[in-house]
């Protein structure tokens, strides 16, 4: 099945650029383009749509506040930002809003796919420096008592951080968990990059701060 897909971005060089990329794969088809937020709600409107892109800074109205508008409708399409700045505060907001997803336009012809068949998948997709930056959000809310209903690693992360923090080695953990140690070398390589961490001893005060072991 082939995804229709809605491209709303001021910049009609930047519009081309993702459209080229999008145009080369048999499974997405741009239907229609915009230049702005009301342009693009209008769209929505006239069109069958599957997944909207939207940039998130545009004149008159806003990919932010398109997309909330757009997700409000009774059978939204899935929702991706694109954005040229690597900024927190409209990540978290993309988020609100209901995005899937937020792509850098400087790293577009890497992550663009990915994030694109992710929405379709009705999956998330967060570039690495946003991991850090959700990351450092859930830490604030767990610091303030609030639970939270997304847990930033996997459980078999959870895992081997916590016995990471409890001081044993790769061939411990590998031999505890009944996986090789080539496995949890590369376990413990995403952990520190999902965290934005660097050793051992970061490691472990994220360990204590999550309620992973005690201090």
């Amino acid at each position: 099945m082939t995804t229709r897909v809605l491209l709303a971005d001021d910049h009609a060089l930047v519009r081309r650029g993702v459209r080229m990329i999008l145009d080369q794969q048999p499974d997405f088809e741009v239907v229609v383009e915009a230049s702005d937020g009301h342009e693009a709600i209008q769209a929505v409107r006239d069109e069958q749509i599957d997944l909207a892109i939207l940039d998130v800074a545009m004149p008159r109205m806003t990919g932010l506040q398109a997309a909330r508008e757009i997700s409000r409708r009774a059978d939204p399409p899935k929702l991706l930002m694109l954005s040229m700045h690597d900024n927190e505060q409209y990540f978290f907001e993309s988020l609100k809003v209901g995005a899937c997803g937020y792509v850098l336009k400087s790293v577009a012809d890497r992550d663009l796919l990915d994030a694109c068949r992710a929405a379709v998948r009705g999956e998330s997709f967060l570039y690495p420096g946003a991991e850090s930056a959700l990351v450092r959000d859930y830490l604030e809310r767990l610091r303030r008592g609030e639970r939270l209903p997304r847990a930033v690693l996997t459980p078999r992360e959870d895992e081997v951080v916590k016995l990471i923090a409890e001081g044993n080695s790769s061939r411990d953990i590998a031999r505890l968990l009944t996986i090789s140690v080539k496995t949890v070398d590369r376990h413990r390589e995403n952990v520190l990059s999902k965290l934005g961490m660097r050793d051992r001893t970061e490691l472990t005060r994220y360990a204590v701060r999550v309620g992973l072991i005690e201090p």
